[in-house]
């Protein structure tokens, strides 16, 4: 240790206080890191459920046609039954 390092300030040496920065500054970089992981997956999982909602959501109107077709047909053979 150098003598700046052996200096105490009321049981306090600079090597402790070099090493419990640097230790916060590795937290605090591993929990930015990790937010912004988790971030990107957020988008990643919100992105695919706009995806299939567009899908489902094209689903639905090619059967609500199809649906309404079926009803027209259906009409039509009611009324050719009723001639």
């Amino acid at each position: 240790m150098t003598a700046i390092e052996e200096k105490e300030l009321k049981g306090i040496t600079l090597k402790n206080l070099l090493i419990t920065m640097f230790s916060t500054i590795s937290i605090v970089a591993s929990v930015v890191i990790t937010y912004s992981n988790l971030k990107a997956d957020i988008t990643n999982v919100k992105d695919q459920q706009e995806l299939a909602y567009r899908v489902y959501d094209v689903r639905l109107k090619v059967l609500e046609s199809q649906v309404s077709v079926l009803q027209a047909d259906v009409k039509e053979l009611k009324e050719g039954k009723n001639k």
